[in-house]
């Protein structure tokens, strides 16, 4: 691990510290930014890489009703989500986020994915499947098709412990 990385990550140790000691909402999937989008729907693709801990671009730009597909890929060297909510949504998702920190789902770079299929209760895993989030380990890569159905308070983000705190997420502007 080179210096750069090792601050990155020792950043973020501290700053889930933090963010665990604040608490959260409970749920944190879906609702209140959109729909699940239809392939055949799509208007435009925009590629978004997700850097420790920053996303190119910064924003987009779309239009109330428009879908759009997201062709999301990590450069960093740390697992990164790409996750299309309001704030409210971000902020409730994070405990759920360090749920899979704690259970040993995230460890740094990597994902244990059979960890992922462990059962939390009340039907809960961590399998992380939601239709407006990608959770990928560097150098991989997922597509999200996503419809803005409303006009709103949407912004895209990284939930992982420490990483929204660092300053990654992007501001979603109607047009």
């Amino acid at each position: 691990m080179n210096a750069s990385a090792f601050l990155v990550a020792a950043a973020a140790m501290t700053m889930s510290a933090t963010v665990f000691a604040a608490g959260a909402h409970s749920g944190g999937h879906g609702g209140g930014s959109g729909e699940p989008g239809k392939a055949s729907e799509v208007s435009r693709t925009i590629n978004v890489e997700m850097h420790d801990n920053y996303y190119e671009p910064e924003s987009i730009e779309v239009n109330p009703g428009e879908t759009v597909r997201f062709v999301v890929v990590n450069k960093g060297n740390l697992v990164h989500e790409f996750n299309i909510g309001t704030p409210d949504m971000h902020e409730a998702h994070q405990e759920e986020m360090m749920m899979m920190v704690e259970h040993g789902v995230i460890q740094g770079g990597t994902l244990n994915h059979d960890m992922m299929e462990m059962d939390m209760g009340d039907g809960h895993s961590m399998k992380h499947d939601d239709p407006n989030s990608v959770l990928l380990e560097p150098g991989k890569s997922k597509e999200i098709v996503w419809k803005f159905s409303e006009q709103g308070n949407i912004e895209f983000a990284c939930n992982v412990p420490g990483h929204y705190q660092a300053g990654m997420y992007g501001d979603v502007n109607f047009n």
